[in-house]
């Protein structure tokens, strides 16, 4: 199993940029493909970005491309998302998750292709 807990988080006005910080403990994080989904009130989750055990295949949704940045740190168990020039409508609870099985390769943008959960970050972006 792998316990994921999220950081970095605030308020901060559009057109700022914030990085929020995902760190792992337990089973082994790099073989892992990792996620980063965010839940507006009221909308559904849904898929920001995710990476796989390499750095490498790397994914974004449209809404955040050219924006938001995903890398992680293999060594440190750590992922992070970089996010740049933030919008009223990134206002969201951030959280990251963890996929050990061929969904979360193929299916990244799914939810249910990840096991694992951390309880989330509140990102708010003020107009």
């Amino acid at each position: 199993q792998v316990q994921l807990v999220e950081s970095g988080g605030g308020l901060v006005q559009a057109g700022g940029s914030l990085r929020l910080s995902c760190a792992a403990s337990g089973s082994t994080f790099s073989s892992y493909v990792m996620g980063w989904f965010r839940q507006a009130p009221g909308k559904e989750r849904e898929f920001v970005a995710s990476i796989r055990w390499n750095a490498i295949d790397i994914s974004y949704a449209d809404s955040v491309k050219g924006r938001f940045i995903i890398s992680r740190d293999n060594a440190k168990k750590i992922m992070y998302l970089q996010m740049n020039s933030l919008k009223p409508e990134d206002t969201a609870v951030y959280s990251c998750a963890a996929g050990s099985t061929s969904a979360a390769i193929i299916a990244y943008s799914s939810p249910r292709s990840y096991d694992y959960w951390g309880q989330g970050t509140q990102v708010t972006v003020s107009s």
